[in-house]
């Protein structure tokens, strides 16, 4: 008699055990990686010092976590468990709260600061953008998030950023760029990150602009991301929010701006970040 065909199938119980040790050695990975931080607060003193907050180190680290990922588990899913490992031990590392604008709508602002600040950070709404970078300003290390557009009534919003003692633009988000993103409203996020822990792939800059028009507009859009708004306290004038790829530099916008017969009477670096990391075919 022929033997039966051997099958290594597996049993749903051997499955289900296989999942069970998984999930367990999750838990206790997090758990160490939170005896680490602890250890980091003793050597860093960062519940002393204010935000924890490292804008460069966190681009790498989701740029590391696309290029690795396969299988049936969605980006989005893995994207939004490592937002908030980082910003939950960030939290521990030294508490802050989120300070948000939702003047772009309630709902979007929200559903952008839990994907990837989660539920542990304090959220603080506000209606405008100028209440968010007030809070800002004022906290030891709180983040603030303003809609990275013209929103409508919010006024030239960043140039409470010009100075040298102010909070900049430290980030924008989403950070992973694709079509459907479950949190897909476009922020800034501004707070007072340590200087050798900002991302400068993208400079944005606070101009002044007199001569301002449709022609001038689509000018400086070759070279830049414009926010604009009115400038009463100028004829023709407009206060900009320009975002500077890699690559470009001030000076050729400002040689954009003049070759479209506008004039810039003033500019001020108020931040920078990293550049999106765009995902085609992944969700």
């Amino acid at each position: 008699m022929p033997k039966p065909p051997r099958t290594d199938v597996p049993s749903l119980a051997d499955l289900r055990g296989e999942i069970d040790r998984i999930d367990e050695a999750m838990h206790r990975l997090l758990m160490e990686r939170g005896d680490i931080i602890d250890r980091l607060i003793a050597v860093k003193n960062t519940s002393d010092t204010g935000s924890a907050f490292r804008p460069a180190r966190e681009a790498d680290m989701m740029r590391r976590l696309v290029q690795r990922h396969h299988g049936i588990l969605p980006l989005d899913t893995v994207e939004s468990i490592w937002r908030v490992i980082i910003s939950t031990f960030t939290h521990v590392q030294a508490p802050f709260a989120v300070h948000a604008d939702l003047s772009a709508g309630d709902a979007l602002m929200r559903d952008s600061a839990r994907f990837h600040f989660g539920f542990t950070v304090p959220f603080v709404p506000h209606m405008g953008a100028a209440g968010v970078v007030a809070a800002v300003s004022e906290s030891k290390g709180d983040l603030g998030l303003t809609p990275a557009f013209a929103a409508p009534h919010a006024g030239a919003w960043w140039t409470a950023l010009e100075f040298d003692s102010a909070p900049k633009v430290i980030a924008r988000l989403p950070f992973i760029d694709r079509a459907d993103h479950p949190a897909a409203l476009p922020v800034f996020v501004v707070s007072r990150a340590a200087p050798d822990a900002m991302v400068t792939e993208v400079e944005v800059w606070s101009l002044r602009v007199a001569g301002w028009d449709s022609s001038t507009a689509r000018e400086a859009g070759t070279i830049a991301e414009i926010v604009a708004v009115p400038d009463p306290s100028i004829d023709d004038g407009a206060a900009l929010l320009a975002s500077l790829p890699a690559g470009r530099k001030l000076a050729d916008l400002q040689a954009a701006l003049v070759n479209a017969g506008a004039t810039v009477t003033s500019s001020a670096l108020v931040g920078s970040h990293a550049t999106r990391y765009t995902v085609a075919g992944k969700k």
